[in-house]
């Protein structure tokens, strides 16, 4: 799958069901040697002024995700520190 349909999916989180935002908004962390995904970068402020406020992030492991949809990519939240 190409990395442009991917960006506009959706990543929502279990067993919260939170939205966390999109993946085009997202860092990858990429294994240089395999070129496999290792872990996603999501920005934690979801405000429109965040600009002004320190940005946090949170690194979710590749292996968290569980499913990637038309629409959405489902991660398993449970237990990943922020």
């Amino acid at each position: 799958m190409k990395f442009s349909k991917l960006a506009s999916k959706e990543i929502v989180s279990l067993p919260e069901c939170e939205r966390l935002g999109y993946l085009g908004d997202c860092d990858l962390v990429v294994d240089e040697e395999t070129g496999k995904i290792k872990s996603l970068i999501v920005p934690e402020n979801k405000s429109q002024l965040s600009f002004f406020i320190d940005k946090r992030y949170i690194e979710i492991p590749w292996e968290r995700v569980k499913k990637i949809g038309n629409d959405m990519i489902i991660i398993d939240f449970d237990n990943i520190l922020k």
